[in-house]
């Protein structure tokens, strides 16, 4: 499954840079969610979507999951193009998102607890390319 991940990664990652992976509506973000992953709130996660890491109001999770329904769409119809699981599909997205990460953001990989990204590079999930 790692050869197969990376292999995933190089096309979403080329996917990503035409935008062809993530429409616009699956990218956008209110400000209340942008506030809400500023703030440690709300974070990305080594499966491709995005999780609650802190308290929030219903607004921002009701918008939290209308995000992560967008994105399973997404990943959805890129993983019918290439023939191979949506699961493959996220994890190599999580693989560029994780890595696009600000300093002072929170991400979950695996089972773990939440972490907030510091100055350092993340350590990345072991079947993503170059982690």
């Amino acid at each position: 499954m790692t050869s197969k991940i990376i292999l995933i990664a190089a096309g979403a990652a080329v996917a990503l840079a035409g935008g062809i992976m993530l429409s616009a509506p699956a990218r956008a973000q209110s400000g209340a969610v942008a506030a809400a992953m500023n703030a440690g709130a709300v974070g990305e996660q080594a499966d491709g979507y995005l999780g609650i890491a802190g308290s929030v109001g219903a607004d921002v999770r009701t918008e939290v999951d209308a995000i992560n329904i967008k994105r399973r769409a997404a990943y959805t119809q890129l993983a019918s193009q290439r023939g191979v699981t949506v699961q493959d599909v996220a994890a190599a997205t999580a693989c560029q998102t994780l890595g696009r990460l600000k300093q002072g953001q929170v991400y979950r990989i695996g089972a773990g607890g939440w972490q907030t990204k510091g100055a350092d590079p993340i350590g990345l999930p072991s079947y993503c390319a170059g982690a």
